[in-house]
Parts: structure tokens; sequence; C-alpha cells
């Protein structure tokens, strides 16, 4: 049985929605995020570094409290104002004519510690740290965990319902051409309803937010131990999700480039990559898109590749060694190129397929990186299978898009 919760949001108002609503934090630098960050944008608190010039240390005790202190400025100026009952809220992403809707909610810290909200990622101690301390100052869950579940009818129809009947509190479309449209959900009958068809779902799944799930687990426990009166029901022990189901979502490709062939020329890499693949250069000048789990495409050499694992060179019952990401990197990045750990490695780097194909080849053709591989996506089965199975995803292997935009909802732990 998972536990949700409706919460009172914190959130813009609707004349200012559009200048608060950002870009995750972790998905942009801290000289990107003064860039795009306007007087209002949500950046001054998600990645308070920026206020400073020239750009604080983010780990410094001063970021933090400029963070806060945004925080309090924003809700102080009316940029920000708290809803004054508990709510669900519906959030709508449409990126090329294809729409998603989830649910803005509030998820159990005890869900995630009893392995009900599971994960398929490791975490890096400093930047669960670093979401500790961001979520224990500010006293919020900022921004939301990005969460997943099996597609449930009941819940698809009444959304549905919803969206058709209701006129939309947010409509706005994003500098990225990503729309955004936000519902309010505050009919009593349909807040028990909601809660009660998530009674029934056995799990949710992180699609991103790993470190943000952890430090709100981290953050509700701490509490717990500092309140003598602890009951359970505070809201700290809740943290802001967004719920999709699992049939709305789309992962996209997360491509490889390599710095060096570990001292081989290119025609010894090719024989080498002929002991496991099937490999056939293409004709055409156009980037080769992977056609089907375990065919590769490969940029080297001014040239594009068709690479096709051979049979026997996977074992597709295995749901981490069936991943493409593992096939990659035990046929060619451990074994010819001696790349051993994808988290420390400086010999590799990862692009997300959001930008496209070509900017491989470009890397390549500027003898930055010598060469790029280019991956059929995962699909949102075979992550709820590894995670269903306790196993962890290879680093580097999903990517969702269209990201959550910041801003729309906050939710206070007090």
């Amino acid at each position: 049985m998972i536990k949700l919760k409706p919460f009172k949001a914190v959130r813009p108002p609707k004349k200012y929605v559009e200048e608060i609503a950002a870009r995750p934090y972790d998905v942009l630098s801290s000289a990107e995020a003064r860039l795009e960050a306007g007087e209002k944008s949500l950046l001054h608190i998600t990645k308070p570094e920026i206020n400073f010039l020239p750009v604080a240390y983010e780990y410094a005790a001063i970021t933090y409290e400029s963070g806060k202190k945004c925080f309090r400025k924003w809700i102080d100026n009316g940029w920000l104002f708290q809803d004054e009952t508990e709510k669900y809220y519906i959030y709508a992403q449409t990126m090329d004519g294809r729409t998603q809707y989830g649910l803005t909610a509030c998820a159990s810290a005890d869900d995630y510690e009893s392995g009900k909200i599971k994960k398929h990622e490791l975490t890096r101690k400093d930047k669960e740290d670093d979401r500790i301390r961001h979520v224990d100052v500010q006293n919020a869950n900022i921004e939301p965990v990005f969460l997943s579940y099996p597609d449930v009818e009941e819940m698809n129809g009444l959304v549905a319902s919803i969206v058709e009947t209701q006129s939309t509190e947010y409509d706005f479309t994003s500098d990225d051409g990503f729309r955004h449209q936000f519902w309010i959900v505050d009919s009593p009958e349909h807040i028990e309803h909601i809660t009660r068809i998530f009674e029934s779902v056995p799990a949710l799944y992180i699609a991103d937010g790993h470190h943000r799930t952890a430090a709100a687990a981290a953050v509700a426990k701490k509490r717990r131990l500092q309140n003598p009166n602890h009951r359970g029901d505070e809201e700290y022990n809740w943290f802001m999700a967004v719920i999709f189901p699992e049939s709305h979502l789309r992962i996209i490709d997360y491509n490889r480039l390599v710095k060096d062939l570990n001292g081989l020329s290119a025609e010894q890499f090719i024989d080498r990559l002929k002991e496991s693949f099937t490999v056939e250069k293409q004709s055409s000048p156009e980037p080769y898109r992977p056609s089907s789990l375990h065919n590769f495409s490969m940029y080297l050499g001014g040239s594009w590749y068709s690479l096709t694992a051979g049979e026997g060179t996977y074992n597709d019952s295995d749901p981490v060694g069936g991943l493409d990401v593992t096939v990659l990197s035990d046929l060619v990045l451990d074994r010819i190129l001696d790349i051993k750990d994808l988290r420390t490695s400086k010999r590799i780097d990862f692009v997300g397929g959001i930008r496209g194909l070509e900017i491989l080849s470009k890397r390549v053709d500027s003898g930055e990186m010598a060469a790029a591989f280019a991956l059929y996506p995962v699909s949102m089965r075979q992550l709820i299978n590894i995670a269903d199975a306790g196993e962890i995803m290879p680093p580097k292997t999903t990517w969702f898009e269209p990201k959550l935009r910041s801003g729309l909802a906050i939710h206070l732990l007090t």
C-alpha cells in the first residue's frame, strides 16, 4: 500500500509563474544558471551560489543561507504564496506533440525506507549531503522528485476527467518549447478518491531524483530523532513528488564518447569490435540511429557504423546484463578500451540524447574525442524490472525528457 497525501503548496501567483519556474538545479552549471536566472527565477533559491560575484562555492554555508534568504524574500514580496488548504495538483508536460500527466503530491519517507519507493541508481555521498543540507536549511522540498507507477486505469480516467472539466491554474510554454499545464485538485471527493487509489498501488519507482529522495528520507529521520513528541504525521515525514503512470513516460538515449582507443588504430579497433559485433559501415553521412535493442551506433574516423551484438554476447534473462549500457561496457569499454569504472574514469563522457546525434560527430571531428557510441533507449519496463529485482543500473543509463519544471509547487516541512 502506497501512502500519498495532499499538501498546502507554496507556489507563484499566475502572473509570476513563467518568471519563477526554472529548470532543475542538477541540469545546469552555475555559469548557465547565472545567465538563465531573471530577477524572480527559482534558481536564486535552488542554485544560490549564483547570488554572489564571483559565483560562490556551492557547498559553502553562506551559499545555503543565501538560498534561504531568497526563499523568504520571494514569499515576503508576494512572488510565492501558500495555499490555505491541502490539495493535490495535476501537472502536464507536452513535448513534440506528446503530453504526459502527473500527480503532484506528498509521498511517504517511510515508504522509501521500507522499499515501497524503489530505486535503480546508487547515490553519491557528496551530492546526497548537499541535498540534505539544502532541504534542512530551507525547511522545504523546493523541487519535486520524479516518480512513476504501473498504470491504474481508474487513476488515468480520473485525471482525464479533471483536466477536461476544470480550468488550468497555469498554462505556459517555456523557452525550450515545452508546454507546462497545472490544475488544482481541491474537491474532497477527488482527494479521497486519489488517496484510496494509491493504497492499492504496490510500489512507486524513482525515475529521476535519487539524491533528492534519499535526502528527504534522511531529513525525516533526523527530525524524528530531534523531536521528543514525534507522532508520525508531521510534514517532515513527507516529501514532494510528481508521479506519472508508466505508459506516459519516455526514456531517451544516453550516449557515450571516449577520448582514446587505448593505443589501437581505428582499423585495429574495428577488428577487435568484429569479435563480438556485426560491424557495418554506413554509406550515408547522416547520423545512424540504433534500430533495436543490442544494435549500436558508432562514429569513428568521419563515418557512422552500425554495431549489432552477436548471439551469446548478452544475457536477456538478466535485467541488468541485458541492458545495452551493460553490453557496451562489457564488450567495448572494458574489454577493448580498458575503461573499468564509468563513475571515475576521465577517458569517457556522456551526452543525453536530447542534444541529438550530431553533437557526437562534432566532438569526434574536433579531435576532442576519438569515438562516439549511441544506444537504443532503455524502456520503462526494463527500469521497473531492475528496481523490482533490487538491482542497480550502470551509471548514466536513463535520460528522461521533458524534465520537471521547478517552482510550480513547493512543500514546507512544518
